[in-house]
């Protein structure tokens, strides 16, 4: 599959898949890799927190450059999305459509898992503290869930992960099934994509 990543901004999904509710995102934090005695190892994936940046919600529907399909709820972050999407050489729908799958647009969306805001990015603290990697807790160098709660922040924060991962396996598909919850193949990955494909036209 080619890759989303070679749309350049501007470029012209809600269900859930383990529990019933938004956001169910540990793989979102996390690369599962296995080691030479085959055994399964969580790897930390880490982003140098910077200040966050205050950007108004988008006033000018006309002006979004993410498909009018999406629902309000998503294209409300319209500016947002489309400034990092552009920062990291991603397609705004394509951020929408993980937005829509993660959280439906609710910035103070939190998971079982303790997956935070608009993009469910695993924090440092709650409930994601309790995660234990090889060596030792998997998300110390997080940000806070107060951080991820902005949502600026947290899409700044979302579209560097996913464009890290597409950086490292140079395919959507494959990207996206390792932002998405561990232990489910490509279900998170397709459902993101068919979402994406449907309100990209």
């Amino acid at each position: 599959m080619t890759s989303v990543r070679q749309f350049i901004f501007p470029a012209a999904i809600v269900g859930s898949i383990l529990v019933a509710s938004f956001g169910y995102s540990v793989m979102a934090q996390m690369e599962f890799q296995s080691g030479a005695d085959e055994s399964s190892t969580l790897e930390q994936t880490q982003l140098p927190v910077q200040p966050e940046e205050s950007i108004p919600e988008n006033k000018n529907p006309s002006s979004c450059a993410i498909s009018q399909s999406f629902p309000e709820d998503v294209r409300q972050w319209c500016n947002q999305i489309m400034r990092h999407a552009s920062k990291n050489n991603l397609d705004p729908n394509l951020v929408a459509a993980v937005i829509w799958q993660e959280s439906g647009g609710d910035p103070e969306a939190y998971s079982k898992s303790g997956a935070v805001g608009l993009m469910q990015v695993m924090p440092r603290d709650g409930i994601a503290a309790n995660f234990q990697c090889i060596n030792g807790p998997c998300f110390t160098t997080r940000p806070t869930i107060d951080e991820l709660q902005k949502p600026n922040f947290n899409i700044k924060y979302g579209t560097g992960m996913i464009a890290g991962l597409l950086n490292k396996y140079e395919d959507t598909r494959e990207a996206l099934k390792y932002y998405g919850p561990m232990n489910v193949g490509y279900y998170y990955a397709d459902k993101v994509l068919s979402i994406y494909q449907s309100n990209s036209n």
